[in-house]
């Protein structure tokens, strides 16, 4: 029973099947003159116009990446570096993903002046503090449209608005919202936005930038000239198709996935919340990915947890997959104000398209189930006046 979507998702069959030849029978470079290069090419921009038909782009405007690690480290680097001459500021959220929190803290290491903005007990950015935080010096705004560990989706659009108002350039992370929710690029009012094609069922490997017309990046790796000279090196066509129908798929379907999605997501908040005592939701209530649910309980430690769940057969995650081997608490909890004791006791539930109503019933009796055995063995819950009622 799969319940961590937004550490990586299935590849669709559909997607599969669509980038099968161009590891066999297609495989041909796309910077090649002859047929069966041009048959690649054909394939690859094909591809970008799917991307960008998911995101209301042009064709042009994106660029084929690696993933969203690789998309984030272009944007924000390759701004600061073409922008350094006009200012060292940067903006950026408190509970960012480490593709651009790390990224941030390395350019402080070259000089780079970045504030890290709050986001209080329900995880959004304000935007008011935004609005404070700009000076004459700043020339870029980086936050992500929705968080990858407790769900909450940004007023990207307004702060979009403030950025353009104020000729700043907005990046924002959107490898969570993919598909997931609708996204248009012009609405949003961003410059750059990152996607990764294995958060929407297609292969791992292979992401896209997006990057406004007009907008000038300075490369951070240099070769060919590929992808405009912005990310130079061999295309990826196989994981490019895929990248392209899974955006297609994901498109046509995205309403009925969502309400659907948002419906099991509900079922579950409501059944643990209510069935498990001191059990509470990590961010906001509404505000939040249709498949993303953060849990945390009293009296209990994270990785223990997701271990007892996995031996019911649930799989289940503390937060990101790239931070889950950090022994210190999420930096996006205790964003929130919570204590290290309980950033600790936190679980990560995202759901997909293949997740039914029957697993819902089934993880909400095993969370219930493991949090009491738990309770049982742990001196914190012990320690908390009328705990001894559970034993």
């Amino acid at each position: 029973m799969y319940m961590d979507h937004s550490a990586t998702s299935q590849v669709d069959k559909q997607v599969f099947k669509a980038m099968e030849p161009y590891f066999v029978h297609k495989f041909g470079n796309a910077s090649t003159l002859y047929s069966l290069g041009r048959d690649a090419r054909k394939a690859m921009e094909n591809a970008r116009a799917q991307v960008a038909s998911l995101i209301g782009a042009k064709t042009e405007e994106i660029i084929f990446t690696s993933g969203g690690t690789e998309s984030d480290n272009i944007a924000i680097k390759g701004t600061a570096y073409r922008l350094k001459d006009k200012g060292n500021h940067i903006i950026t959220s408190a509970i960012e993903h480490p593709a651009v929190e790390e990224t941030c803290k390395y350019l402080e290491k070259k000089g780079f002046e970045v504030t890290y903005l709050p986001v209080y007990k329900e995880g959004i950015v304000r935007v008011s503090d935004l609005e404070d935080a700009i000076t004459d010096k700043t020339i870029l705004i980086t936050i992500m449209h929705a968080n990858n560990e407790i769900g909450t989706i940004q007023p990207i659009s307004e702060i979009g608005k403030i950025a353009r108002e104020n000729k700043i350039y907005f990046h924002t992370d959107a490898v969570q919202t993919i598909g997931k929710i609708p996204l248009n690029v012009e609405e949003l009012n961003v410059d750059m936005l990152s996607i990764s094609a294995h958060k929407v069922y297609g292969p791992k490997g292979i992401g896209a930038l997006y990057v406004r017309k007009g907008v000038r990046l300075e490369p951070i790796i240099h070769g060919g000239g590929h992808e405009r000279g912005i990310r130079p090196g061999t295309e990826n066509v196989s994981g490019i198709v895929g990248l392209g129908k899974a955006c297609e798929l994901a498109q046509n379907n995205l309403t009925e996935n969502a309400k659907y999605i948002t419906n099991l997501r509900d079922k579950l908040i409501n059944g643990v919340l209510d069935s498990v005592e001191q059990s509470y939701l990590n961010g906001h209530r509404t505000e939040r990915l249709p498949n993303n649910v953060n849990f945390r309980f009293t009296g209990i430690e994270g990785e223990s947890l997701v271990l007892h769940l996995d031996s019911k057969g649930i799989a289940a995650s503390t937060g990101s997959a790239c931070s889950s081997k950090k022994l210190e608490p999420s930096h996006v909890l205790t964003a929130l104000g919570l204590e290290q004791v309980d950033a600790h006791g936190s679980l990560r539930l995202t759901l997909g398209k293949g997740n039914t109503e029957e697993d819902i019933d089934h993880a909400i009796e095993s969370i219930k189930e493991v949090v009491e055995t738990l309770r049982k063995l742990s001196p914190l819950w012990c320690a908390i006046p009328g705990a001894e009622r559970k034993e």
